[in-house]
């Protein structure tokens, strides 16, 4: 969870950077502050839509240096890559599509995740004190780990609930999958009913 944070949170400042960098060349290529008469730092980049982002100096001060523009252009590919690398690890799911138990006849069988969730949420809304839950199963260093979303009546105590979980319907996917242990993870939200008007 908390590598999921800290990239929404670097996904979100690089997304800050670069709005900020499309305003200012935004502002700048339309002209915006004559149009619309405001005055804007003298440190900002972009002036008017004749302004460049490198001037004619910068351009040619290294020129003569062959090595210069292969290095920028390899540096830009390479954050390219990883940023694209990254974005598609954020896309990839670690859920888990089947999992293979031992059937007791020495060649095991494969059950589908999506069943295994299905039943863990159905008798997780069946036990007392939860109005609503969802299930899914992922896999973490190479094993499978349930996660849980409870949504807890308004007498329901989170501890007596979590314990009987674990007591019956945990226990029971760990025997009928065969699995020694499965780790889970439940996050307990309170249901809100709409107070009704009595007449």
């Amino acid at each position: 969870m908390r590598r999921t944070a800290v990239n929404r949170i670097l996904l979100a400042l690089i997304g800050l950077v670069l709005l900020a960098l499309g305003v200012a060349v935004l502002i700048g290529s339309l002209d915006l502050q004559r149009h619309w008469d405001f005055t804007l730092p003298s440190s900002w980049p972009f002036d008017g839509p004749k302004d460049v982002l490198l001037s004619d100096h910068d351009r040619t001060r290294y020129r003569s240096d062959d090595w210069w523009w292969p290095v920028v252009i390899a540096a830009l590919a390479v954050i390219f890559v990883i940023g694209l690398w990254w974005l598609l690890a954020q896309a990839r799911t670690r859920r888990l599509r089947q999992l293979r138990i031992d059937s007791g006849d020495g060649q095991g069988a494969l059950v589908r995740g999506r069943a295994l969730e299905s039943v863990l949420t159905v008798e997780s809304e069946a036990y007392e004190g939860v109005e609503w839950a969802g299930a899914a199963l992922v896999a973490r260093h190479g094993a499978p780990q349930a996660r849980l979303v409870l949504g807890l009546a308004p007498h329901a105590t989170p501890v007596d609930v979590v314990a009987g979980l674990d007591a019956a319907v945990l226990a029971h996917a760990r025997s009928s999958a065969r699995l020694d242990e499965l780790p889970t993870e439940a996050r307990l939200r309170a249901v809100r009913h709409r107070a009704r008007r009595v007449s």
